[in-house]
């Protein structure tokens, strides 16, 4: 029986321009789980101020980084996607990407697996840390899609990965040796502090992730430090923000030399390769620091994708008779 593995990101405009954004920002900040405001009140916010005016600016950011192969976010995942698929070459296990706004979508994803007869569907997030904002989000679209068809196959959906030792092993050879001077920094994606308050457990995640690297890379407490980046909105959001500090970190003039990596994202995108890579690292700069170095996401390493293959591995061997799903 054919075994469906579905790998599931964020999502991205189609194109840098701006009815392309506009149309990717409003699926995406429609999400209750993203935006949890009374609906009435955030229709008239995100369609009278945030839309008509973010939109321009956020495509120009995504003019900056496009590249000849479209979105990097979603050139990347299709590699990711192909190198997976290239580890299972019996033919009974077929690799779909689908994102969570925007194309390709996770109902399509679902709708092809399907109708290739699947057997049992295996859902990866690629969110290490999981969080109601992301993964919550995720399996709310996978749901919703499966309400589409009258069979249902059986279904594993993999929570979270922050510290399972290939993961974490991936991420510590992906940052190498530091230098005796360089600082290094977590940067991790934010979520309102609040969503935290109400029993969101990402920022747990989050710094049991940083731990384990700091550990597996011998690392002592004063060598590295953990931030929030991409906050939105006025509302206080999981801190120290990773500007701020980065400023701070310059004006102190003890540290001249930072490196920066993202564990929360699996693939360079517009947070990293545009906010970290270039903005933060200007901030740093002009405020006195000396050498700012971005380390790349996993990507489409290939430490990172025989850390999928582990964790799917494992839900491959279970049997296609279990009477109830795996979650």
């Amino acid at each position: 029986m054919k075994t469906g593995i579905l790998l599931v990101n964020l999502g991205t405009p189609s194109a840098p321009t701006a009815s392309a954004v506009r149309t990717y920002l409003r699926q995406f900040l429609s999400d209750r789980r993203v935006i949890d405001v009374p609906r009435w009140l955030w229709a008239l916010i995100l369609n009278g101020a945030i839309l008509p005016f973010r939109s321009p600016r956020v495509a120009k950011l995504y003019q900056s980084i496009w590249t000849a192969q479209g979105s990097p976010l979603l050139a990347i995942s299709r590699e990711q996607q192909q190198k997976l698929q290239q580890r299972f070459t019996d033919g009974n296990i077929i690799v779909e990407l689908g994102m969570t706004y925007g194309e390709p979508s996770i109902q399509s994803a679902v709708d092809n697996l399907i109708a290739q007869a699947v057997g049992k569907i295996i859902v990866l997030p690629l969110y290490p840390q999981y969080s109601s904002t992301t993964t919550a989000s995720v399996f709310d679209a996978f749901a919703a899609s499966l309400k589409q068809h009258r069979y249902m196959p059986e279904i594993a959906f993999i929570h979270h990965y922050h510290n399972h030792p290939n993961y974490i092993t991936a991420l510590a050879n992906s940052i190498g040796k530091l230098n005796d001077d360089e600082l290094l920094l977590f940067s991790f994606h934010g979520i309102p502090q609040r969503y935290a308050d109400e029993g969101d457990i990402y920022p747990q995640h989050c710094q049991q992730t940083a731990q384990a690297v700091a550990t597996a890379l011998g690392l002592s407490d004063t060598q590295w430090r953990m931030t929030f980046q991409s906050r939105f909105g006025k509302e206080p959001w999981l801190q120290p923000y990773t500007d701020v500090t980065l400023e701070q970190l310059a004006k102190a003039g003890k540290h001249k030399r930072i490196a920066v990596i993202c564990p929360g994202f699996s693939v360079d995108c517009l947070e990293t390769l545009e906010e970290i890579a270039e903005e933060n690292r200007d901030i740093f700069i002009a405020n006195g620091g000396e050498h700012y170095r971005y380390i790349p996401t996993l990507n489409a390493r290939d430490d990172h994708i025989s850390m999928m293959e582990t964790l799917v591995d494992g839900l491959l061997s279970q049997s296609h008779h279990t009477p109830c799903s795996k979650f």
